[in-house]
């Protein structure tokens, strides 16, 4: 009797050592595992950037214009997505209205006219590839800089931080109301996303301002973008926790938090990025607010329809995974109430 008393003592002891090891690993295990996430994400898509794909318009003589792209189309192929227009005025309409971020203009002195708000690594590239070509020839490029970012960010980066916060304090403003099954419900996780939106908005944007020495006359449609996203993001957040639990959580704060921050570029632009993140980018919410922060402030709300219509889709998946999250929770409880078939005989 005492040996088996002892016995039943030693297995206990054990499960709770191995209960002990298992509470303490996980969090370690998870850690480690956001690191090689972290990594594994930002190095694939900074390890080599290059340009693609930047959108430029050409002025100037038919040969002249046919001859340069031809030129960049051989010697730096998908570096550029060049157009031509008829006239200088053209083309500055296609640059304010977001359809390129760069107009050369041929035909007399080489003038390169640069939206400075699409950021600085594309008019670098601009300026170092056209400026490279004259500079060859004997001729110098005259560079132009329109739209340029607030003097008092001069660079876009605390644009882009404004981005960051928001995003990850939506992810934990949804993921303090837990992960559990007891925890809050449809209707408390939908009013905590839309008033968290509400007023992340203006404490962003206005932190953000004073930090900048103010944005101007787009501030209050910024802070309006900066609302549909959060709530975005918060809808998708909430089904998602509501559905998988903490699973759920971990799995938007991996697509919709950093994948999308990663693929967004950053104030590097998406144009450096490799191909897959490139390709992503346009679909998730943080290269969308981003885009659509630039098009409110700089562009005078041109180029704002993609931008807006992104979010909004993201706002309806996030609310239409809410509701069948919570019919399916609603439904697995029901099941298990329902009482056994019986079977006579």
């Amino acid at each position: 009797m005492v040996e088996t008393s002892s016995l039943t003592a030693t297995k206990g002891a054990r499960r709770m050592g191995a209960e002990r090891v298992e509470k303490h690993a996980r969090p370690i295990v998870a850690g480690l595992a956001v690191i090689l996430a972290l990594i594994g994400l930002i190095g694939s898509a900074i390890r080599d950037p290059r340009p693609h794909d930047i959108p430029v318009g050409l002025v100037g003589p038919a040969a002249a214009t046919e001859q340069l792209a031809a030129g960049f189309g051989a010697n730096a192929p998908g570096t550029f997505r060049i157009t031509t227009y008829a006239s200088a005025e053209a083309a500055r309409a296609a640059l304010d209205d977001r359809s390129v971020d760069g107009v050369l203009i041929l035909g007399g002195p080489p003038r390169l006219i640069v939206a400075g708000a699409a950021g600085d690594a594309v008019t670098a590239v601009l300026t170092a590839a056209f400026g490279g070509v004259f500079h060859s020839q004997g001729a110098t490029l005259a560079v132009e800089t329109v739209h340029p970012f607030a003097a008092g960010d001069a660079h876009g980066l605390i644009l882009f931080f404004v981005i960051v916060a928001v995003l990850i304090a939506t992810l934990v403003s949804q993921a303090l109301l837990g992960t559990g099954r007891g925890a809050t419900g449809l209707s408390g996780r939908l009013l905590v996303a839309v008033v968290f939106a509400l007023l992340a908005a203006p404490t962003a944007m206005g932190a953000a301002a004073w930090l900048a020495n103010g944005y101007g006359s787009g501030f209050w449609a910024a802070g309006a973008l900066v609302a549909l996203a959060s709530a975005a993001v918060g809808a998708v957040v909430a089904g998602s926790v509501r559905l998988l639990g903490a699973a759920g959580l971990g799995l938007a704060a991996l697509i919709v938090v950093l994948l999308g921050l990663v693929s967004s570029g950053g104030p590097v632009g998406s144009q450096m990025l490799p191909d897959f993140y490139r390709w992503l980018a346009p679909a998730m919410p943080a290269a969308e607010l981003y885009e659509s922060l630039r098009d409110a402030l700089y562009f005078g709300g041109n180029g704002l329809g993609g931008p807006v219509l992104g979010l909004t889709g993201w706002l309806a998946g996030g609310l239409l995974l809410m509701v069948v999250a919570e019919l399916v929770f609603r439904r697995g409880p029901a099941r298990a109430a329902a009482p056994a078939p019986t079977t006579s005989g």
